[in-house]
């Protein structure tokens, strides 16, 4: 399984995501400029020029006509995949930690981050109305100082509810149309670091400083599995293909900081692949030089990509030896 490598950002990966196709990989950096790539050969499509600040989050939309992303210089952007233009731009009094565009392509959700005598916020954006949306979001909901920052956001099904992942390990379910919390879990003990559904939304998976990943039932809000590392876990992704190959990959490994008192093969920066029921760890795949930051699964389920703290992304195709695996039991 020799990876394609990408290396077309100059500080470390924040997310990567694929388009509902799987052609393209998006990708997104602490520098200020989002790439799309194509999958196939790695070859790069082009750059989205405009932030002046680390880009936190990004998403594309079902259709892959419209990227957002979300970056430290307070800006939301909503760009045009076809030219790299951007379409409309929504500024915020603080930094935008995490993006997430509607099934529908026609709204987004964002949360902003706790600084400068801001509070918190998740925010719902309609973004037909015109180019430049000002600061007047359609729907905010405040999450500081009752909760901790909310650092991901998601949308459930149908459009009708959106999730966040917090500060302090806790996920909270919002409806969209009231604005109310619905539900509110706290499984996890420290930071979530990414939330992922998996291909028809039924299954969330979050990634927790906690040294776990955590699958959750979406409509029932329970928590259904953990997958426990040594390390803390940046990120993990759901494989599409559930009912012949139920694997989860986790990916993370040691705080940036502190990667420089441990060798590479102590730092535990490989993804690792579990079973999704059976919660036990088959496989591992080393290669990047810090922790890996992001993790997507390409939505065909015979391959994945992952994006490390060393700047590089990493795609790659799954061998033979993956679909022959069976578990005994």
């Amino acid at each position: 399984m020799k990876p394609i490598m990408l290396h077309g950002h100059e500080r470390s990966i924040t997310q990567i995501k694929y388009n509902s196709d799987g052609d393209l990989l998006f990708t997104a950096s602490k520098d200020p400029i989002p790439n799309v790539w194509f999958s196939i050969n790695g070859e790069r499509l082009g750059t989205f020029d405009g932030h002046q600040g680390a880009v936190w989050s990004i998403d594309v939309s079902y259709d892959s006509k419209k990227m957002v992303s979300g970056a430290a210089d307070q800006s939301v952007k909503v760009w045009d995949v076809s030219n790299g233009v951007c379409i409309s731009s929504v500024t915020a009094k603080s930094s935008i930690r995490g993006v997430s565009f509607s099934y529908a392509g026609t709204l987004i959700a964002y949360t902003t981050d706790k600084m400068m005598g801001q509070e918190s916020e998740v925010r719902i954006t309609d973004i037909r109305e015109r180019n430049d949306v000002e600061d007047s979001p359609m729907m905010r909901m405040p999450i500081t100082p009752g909760m901790r920052k909310g650092m991901s956001v998601l949308w459930g099904s149908l459009d009708t509810t959106i999730v966040t992942g917090h500060e302090d390990g806790s996920i909270v379910k919002w409806d969209v149309r009231t604005g109310k919390k619905l539900e509110a879990r706290h499984e996890h003990t420290l930071q979530i670091d990414d939330m992922q559904l998996n291909h028809d939304g039924s299954l969330l998976i979050t990634a927790s400083k906690d040294n776990t990943a955590r699958l959750w039932d979406y409509e029932t809000f329970d928590p259904m599995k953990k997958y426990k590392t040594e390390r803390p876990v940046k990120s993990a992704a759901i494989s599409p293909l559930l009912d012949t190959y139920p694997y989860v990959v986790l990916g993370g490994g040691q705080e940036a900081m502190d990667v420089t008192t441990t060798s590479t093969r102590e730092g535990k920066f490989d993804a690792r692949f579990f079973h999704l029921v059976f919660e036990e760890e088959f496989g591992r795949v080393k290669g990047h030089f810090g922790p890996i930051n992001s993790l997507a699964f390409h939505p065909s389920g015979k391959g994945y990509a992952s994006g490390g703290e060393d700047g590089y992304i990493r795609v790659h195709s799954f061998d033979d030896a993956y679909y022959q695996y069976k578990f005994d039991y």
